[in-house]
C-alpha cells in the first residue's frame, strides 16, 4: 500500500513538473543566486524549506492513515 501511494505521488509530481505548474519552484524570494563571470551558485533555501514542510506533513498523514 505504501509503495502504491509513493508511486502515485511521484506520478502526480511528474505531471505537475511536465505541465509547468511548478515553474515557480526555485524562483522564490529567499532563493539565493550568485553570478560572477562563468561561475553560477544557486542556493534554494526557501524552496527547500517549503519542500521539507510539505513532505513532513504528507509523511505524517500517511503514517497516521496506516495505523
Amino acid at each position: 500500500m505504501l509503495i502504491v501511494a509513493i508511486g502515485v505521488l511521484l506520478v502526480l509530481v511528474g505531471v505537475l513538473v511536465s505541465t509547468g505548474a511548478l515553474s515557480w519552484f526555485g524562483r522564490l524570494p529567499g532563493d539565493v543566486r550568485f553570478e560572477s563571470g562563468s561561475t553560477r551558485v544557486f542556493l534554494p533555501i526557501t524552496s527547500m524549506l517549503i519542500a521539507s514542510v510539505v513532505l513532513t506533513i504528507v509523511i505524517n498523514v500517511v503514517l497516521r492513515l496506516l495505523r
